[in-house]
């Protein structure tokens, strides 16, 4: 897929999940207010947290998508792995605000202080709200896994936790609304549990992006295929200091190959290209490649 074609298929999928994360934070958060819900509303300012992401997904990703110039010779790639941090980091924030507002109202219970019973418009607004955003949810993850678009998937995932957010208050709103006082406790209880999930898809869109960001290398699988990439390319003797990182939805590959020492520099050369022209056609077209080519002197070498 072409990169500005790519680039208008996640702002396309974003700019949809954009303009229903404003019908759900108005409704939510009126209905929160009407339905006199503390808990919905919060769920209406978790979903105001989705727009803030869709707004910076749209942002860097759109940056991601240039070519590369004299300033980013690897192009633009980590822009979009900066924009997945930046969803993990919202979304941990969202989930430990979460986890302490649950927490306090706990507590508060247990000291005897009286929860307010929510009505059931707040109800109605939950069990919408997860209907919406699961469908949303998987919208999105699809559209981001045809594309190889982590900020994407992220954005994703950031739907479900508003889902699972939802999911939550609904239990604690019902239990509220029909189980009698004692049991309105189960409304912070539920938005602990909820927001532990939170912070474990928070953990789980992070751990990727930090390793390329740390410039970890590529899994072994796949250096395993470019080596066998490498060993069975005519006219290579052996290789060595292999080295690669992923930028971006792209990877980068540098490595040293020595050929017969009597060898042309065309022929080498020849090599050389062979070489990135099978990694390319296995990891993609944008993938960086670097061959050092050196003499091989004999088997005797080390």
């Amino acid at each position: 897929m072409a990169v500005s074609r790519r680039v208008r298929k996640i702002k396309e999928v974003t700019l949809i999940g954009s303009f229903i994360n404003i019908l759900l934070t108005a409704g939510k958060i009126t209905a929160g207010i009407a339905g006199k819900s503390s808990a919905m509303i919060a769920d209406g300012v978790h979903s105001l947290s989705d727009l803030l992401t869709d707004i910076i997904v749209i942002i860097f990703v759109g940056v991601s998508g240039k070519e590369r110039d004299s300033d980013h010779r690897y192009g633009h790639g980590k822009y979009e792995t900066f924009a997945t941090m930046l969803v993990s980091l919202i979304l941990f924030l969202v989930g430990t605000g979460i986890f302490w507002s649950g927490a306090r109202k706990v507590i508060d219970s247990i000291n005897g202080l009286s929860i307010e019973q929510p009505g059931l418009i707040a109800l109605y607004a939950a069990l919408v709200s997860i209907l919406s955003k699961e469908a949303l949810f998987w919208y999105t993850k699809i559209a981001g896994r045809d594309i190889n678009s982590q900020a994407l998937v992220a954005n994703a995932w950031h739907h479900r936790s508003d889902a699972f957010t939802s999911m939550g208050t609904a239990l604690g709103i019902s239990g509220a609304i029909f189980l009698g006082e004692k049991w309105r406790i189960l409304d912070p209880v539920a938005g602990i549990i909820v927001s532990l999930f939170i912070l474990k898809i928070a953990w789980k869109i992070a751990n990727p992006s930090v390793k390329e960001l740390l410039e970890s290398s590529l899994p072994a699988e796949t250096e395993n295929d470019i080596s066998e990439i490498i060993n069975t390319t005519p006219g290579v003797e052996c290789f060595h200091n292999l080295r690669t990182r992923k930028i971006g939805e792209a990877i980068a590959i540098d490595v040293h190959v020595k050929v017969d020492k009597e060898l042309s520099v065309e022929s080498s050369h020849q090599i050389a290209s062979e070489i990135e022209n099978s990694l390319r056609e296995k990891f993609g077209s944008h993938s960086h490649i670097g061959i050092h080519i050196e003499p091989f002197y004999g088997h005797t070498e080390t």
